[in-house]
């Protein structure tokens, strides 16, 4: 679903990244927060590619669509 978001432990302790590059996701989510548009990121960081940017967005909000829900199972 995610074919360009990659987990490795030996690549930024496995958080989400970026085509298995040292780039995580939440810098991108940051950066885009903080207003940079495409064009800027893609300037400040060659290697990725817009779609990189896009997949990272929808990353983003497939993990805030997550419900929690209260779990009503017996402890004993």
């Amino acid at each position: 679903m995610f074919d360009r978001i990659t987990f490795d432990p030996q690549i930024m302790g496995g958080r989400a990244c970026i085509r298995g590059m040292r780039i995580t996701v939440s810098l991108v989510i940051s950066l885009v927060a903080n207003r940079m548009s495409v064009e800027e990121i893609l300037e400040a960081y060659p290697y990725l590619e817009a779609e990189d940017i896009s997949a990272c967005l929808e990353y983003a909000a497939f993990l805030a669509s997550e419900e929690v829900r209260p779990f009503s199972g017996s402890t004993v």
